[in-house]
């Protein structure tokens, strides 16, 4: 007798399991792909374990996005009686909208490039990125054929998948809202979720783990209170579940910190982008859907080594810093004496040394990230009532990400170290002034 659901093993969550029709989506051009495509781009030449792809990921989320869906549907669960008119009430619009919720968490990453978000930057036309060539997937001719298959409505794939702020012109139920915040929503989203223990799992990084499976048997649905008055319902959490919350976001902080901003890793992404915009016609990626599909991180890596072994490739220098490990060395980050001195301090610390080295010698990077706000209700037992209140993490909210790197080329290191101990007050004290 044939099998109807299927399972396969999984470093994260043991089993990840689909049925025969969801395996055709599966197999589908798009998501085997994701095979080629590294999770983390080349943080394995820093973190070697770090050579898992897309395609467990994506997996990984439909899991998650599942058993969410799952907890918060169940009438046990149902904690206010205004949630009730929203959640559908026939079995067969329950299992149509977990179906729907499964394929979109699936589908959510078919539109990254190579290396994942480290060739996005720069290397796509304008008003392009990953979700808008994931929409664009998920309602090719190819994909229709098999959302028909399975009995669901491409839209309602794309909306759950890249959620409202990527779907600006369509119109989003409140049902709709929440699940496609159980795939892409900031604070409890299931794609952060999977991405934080994978990452952690495969990287050796222990500061990404949490408990995950406390976090989402608390998960709710229910009135967000807001300051108009009005009860729009969201994704939220019971009281006994924010520990585990605030667990996952204090571990995204320190992911950021330890791993995803980590220097090493940060210039080997900028060697390839600067290798990519010699190799690329027009220096962008393809956004037609057909040369998308066929474009992975081994096309790139065949050129790469090409590039490395010729001397008269444009992409040659660049290609051979990656593969040679020869990379860019850090010579200077943001520190808060600088900082204090004069804001602009990295910035004027690049410009000096561009003037003095060669901008071809020196690289800057920069990235900022607001502090942790993050804003979802939580349902409290007090006094015998309950109630669904808003919730901000005094802590979360006051650790703010910030870098600013500055490289050397490896040839000018020792000469540029001397040179910025020599005049680091000269070049940052005139902005402080002016």
């Amino acid at each position: 007798m044939l099998k109807y659901i299927h399972e396969l093993r999984d470093p994260i969550h043991n089993f990840i399991h689909y049925s025969t029709e969801e395996r055709k989506a599966i197999d589908s051009r798009p998501i085997q792909r994701l095979r080629y495509i590294h999770q983390l781009a080349l943080t394995y030449l820093v973190y070697p374990g770090a050579t898992h792809k897309r395609f467990e990921h994506s997996l990984g989320v439909m899991e998650l996005a599942s058993r969410v869906y799952d907890v918060v549907t169940d009438p046990n669960n149902i904690l206010d009686d205004s949630i009730r008119t929203i959640v559908p009430k026939s079995a067969f619009e329950q299992q149509y909208w977990r179906r729907a919720l499964r394929m979109a968490a699936l589908f959510h990453d078919a539109g990254h490039l190579p290396f994942s978000h480290a060739a996005e930057k720069e290397l796509l036309p304008e008003g392009w990125n990953h979700e808008r060539i994931t929409v664009e997937i998920i309602r090719s001719e190819e994909m229709k054929k098999i959302w028909n298959d399975l009995k669901i409505q491409t839209e309602d794939v794309v909306k759950l998948a890249v959620g409202k702020r990527h779907c600006k012109d369509y119109d989003f139920t409140a049902w709709e809202a929440i699940l496609s915040e159980i795939i892409v929503g900031d604070a409890l989203g299931v794609d952060r979720m999977d991405y934080l223990l994978r990452d952690s799992c495969h990287t050796g990084v222990a500061y990404g783990k949490f408990d995950h499976y406390r976090l989402i048997e608390t998960m709710r649905i229910l009135p967000n209170n807001y300051n108009d008055g009005s009860k729009e319902p969201a994704l939220g959490i019971e009281d006994g579940g924010l520990h585990a919350v605030e667990a996952m976001l204090l571990a995204r902080y320190f992911m950021y910190t330890q791993l995803y901003l980590h220097p090493v890793r940060r210039i080997y992404d900028i060697h390839l982008r600067e290798f990519l915009k010699t190799w690329l016609q027009n220096g962008v990626f393809p956004i037609e859907i057909e040369k998308h599909l066929q474009m992975t991180d081994n096309e790139v890596f065949v050129e790469l080594f090409k590039a490395t072994r010729d001397q008269n490739h444009r992409g040659h220098e660049h290609a051979e810093r990656i593969v040679n490990r020869n990379h860019f060395k850090l010579l200077d980050s943001r520190n808060p004496e600088d900082i204090s001195k004069n804001p602009e301090a990295p910035k004027a610390i690049f410009n000096g040394l561009c003037n003095v080295f060669g901008k071809k010698n020196v690289s800057y990077d920069t990235y900022k990230q607001g502090g942790g706000y993050f804003d979802f209700p939580v349902y409290v037992k007090n006094n015998r009532r309950t109630v669904s209140a808003r919730y901000i993490s005094n802590v979360l909210s006051k650790i703010p990400i910030a870098i600013d790197f500055i490289y050397i080329n490896p040839d000018c290191r020792s000469t540029a170290t001397k040179w910025l101990n020599d005049n680091r007050e000269h070049i940052i004290k005139p902005s402080a002034e002016e």
